[in-house]
């Protein structure tokens, strides 16, 4: 009981965070998620055993990068994003041995287009036209709650058939497809009452959310596995770390953008 206790809390505490920083301003929204970005990125560079404490400046530069305030959009700052996505492969010049392997320039590469590239994408969802749409990104983050919650309900009362036993042997194809329809739901009720996209465009989204929010938790499952850990880290008590909560709009997020922002 204590530890289901403790696990609501922090799920409450964490949810508030989201919803919190997303409709009190832009900045607020921006600073929370650099902030969650970093915490994931320290804990995908554990699961991956990379030392290159750079990826977090290189990371910074591509969040901010993608960022609507006018500071982060100057020439110059361009110019010193590019030149210090080049400054690890400028270090293999003065190592021993320079190999994609040794070096761990691939896991720094990986670091990069796993955790801070989503990131980016991520904090310009809310962009319509120009304008800030905080509930947008609410919405979306509420489809990966629901599509995250059912299938844990349905996978543990009737879930029989293993999705991908060898990677993630607790994921039913019951669960996936009863979190699936969970999430079509929840799309019709935000056309309903967040009429800033159309229903077939929520819709569109929650597919989005489904496919790619389970192929995201599926991968990091697999680093997990690969690194012989439980949990991320143990950053949010009875939810294991950033990274466990944020997998599935990590891997999500690129493809509503590019939806949002290119087909819409």
């Amino acid at each position: 009981m204590k530890e289901l206790l403790i696990r609501a809390i922090s799920g409450l505490a964490y949810v508030a965070l989201i919803i919190g920083s997303a409709l009190y301003s832009k900045e607020s929204f921006y600073a929370v998620f650099f902030i969650l970005m970093l915490f994931c990125l320290f804990e995908f560079k554990r699961l991956i055993d990379l030392k290159y404490n750079w990826a977090y400046i290189v990371a910074a530069l591509i969040y901010f990068r993608f960022s609507e305030l006018e500071v982060f959009n100057s020439k110059y700052f361009h110019f010193f994003l590019i030149i210090s996505l080049f400054i690890p492969f400028i270090y293999q010049l003065f190592i021993t041995k320079i190999s994609i392997a040794s070096s761990k320039i691939g896991h720094f590469l990986l670091s990069i287009g796993y955790i801070a590239l989503p990131f980016s994408f991520l904090t310009s969802i809310p962009f319509i036209n120009g304008e800030y749409h905080p509930k947008t990104i609410i919405s979306i983050f509420a489809l990966i709650w629901a599509n995250d919650s059912f299938a844990y309900i349905v996978g543990s009362t009737l879930g029989r058939t293993k999705l991908y036993e060898k990677i993630s042997p607790n994921k039913t194809i019951e669960g996936t497809i009863g979190g699936f329809i969970a999430t079509l739901i929840a799309a019709y009720f935000l056309a309903e009452y967040v009429p800033i996209l159309t229903l077939t465009s929520w819709l569109i989204i929650a597919i989005l959310v489904v496919i790619f929010g389970v192929l995201g938790d599926l991968i990091e499952s697999k680093f997990k596995r690969e690194a012989q850990v439980k949990d991320s880290s143990n950053f949010i008590p009875g939810h294991g770390g950033f990274l466990d909560r944020l997998d599935s709009i990590i891997f999500a997020a690129p493809f509503v953008y590019v939806y949002l922002h290119l087909f819409y």
